[in-house]
């Protein structure tokens, strides 16, 4: 384990991942300026988009999710898919490191980094709406301690399961070793569980949530068992 954190923080070293935190944080606020024009706009139609704060919450999350999951597949790139292309696998595969331990500690940056992102964005977007609204009174209703409560928890299984879902991507670009594979198989995933908000959405059905984390889960498996065998050329 020591030694797995220890090629995490080399890795997050040496491709300036910490870079990702200002991404990151004009992501967020994007949704933010994006979900406030759209509480403006709802002032003049006669059925909100957001008709209570469970709503809102769903409405940010859904944005959110997608945002990362597209974010997750940059990452995936830059970690994985770029030393492929570029060969650069090659020279690390040469010094005493296990190659399962070094896209173990890849993959986990990966998933970790989506999971608190998602978790990070959402409540610090929620936050900052929950404050907007106590002045503009655009969001109808009452925010109670039961609906924090029971959004808190929806979102912390929601953003684990959207963290495995990142890493589906990772298969695309693995097998073309393509950089705009990964990212628009990760574009083409988040069109399929998202949608507008007054039409059912897939990834709302818990059911494809988890076999989708779970395929994601699966391939980041098969990624890290087959490393040691697989081509680099």
């Amino acid at each position: 384990m020591k030694a797995l954190l220890k090629l995490i923080s080399l890795e997050i070293r040496k491709n300036k991942l910490k870079t990702l935190l200002t991404g990151a944080a004009i992501v967020n606020l994007a949704i933010l300026a994006f979900m406030i024009m759209v509480l403006f706009i709802d002032q003049n139609e006669s059925e909100p988009s957001f008709a209570s704060y469970a709503e809102l919450f769903e409405g940010v999350f859904v944005f959110v999710k997608a945002a990362y999951i597209i974010f997750a597949s940059v990452i995936i790139s830059k970690l994985v898919i770029d030393e492929y292309k570029n060969n650069t696998i090659t020279l690390l595969f040469m010094y005493p490191i296990s190659r399962k331990k070094l896209m173990t500690a890849k993959i986990l940056i990966v998933f970790a980094f989506t999971f608190v992102a998602i978790i990070v964005a959402d409540i610090v977007v929620g936050a900052i709406l929950i404050g907007f609204n106590s002045f503009a009174g655009l969001i109808p209703g009452e925010l109670t301690l039961h609906v924090i409560t029971s959004e808190l928890i929806k979102l912390g299984a929601n953003a684990f399961y959207a963290a495995g879902i990142a890493l589906i991507p990772l298969y695309f670009g693995m097998k073309k070793k393509s950089v705009p594979a990964t990212i628009v198989s990760a574009v083409l995933v988040t069109s399929l569980i998202s949608g507008g908000f007054d039409q059912a959405r897939l990834g709302n059905l818990a059911a494809v949530s988890i076999s989708l984390g779970l395929l994601g889960a699966a391939i980041a498996y098969m990624a890290i068992r087959n490393i040691e065998h697989k081509d680099i050329a």
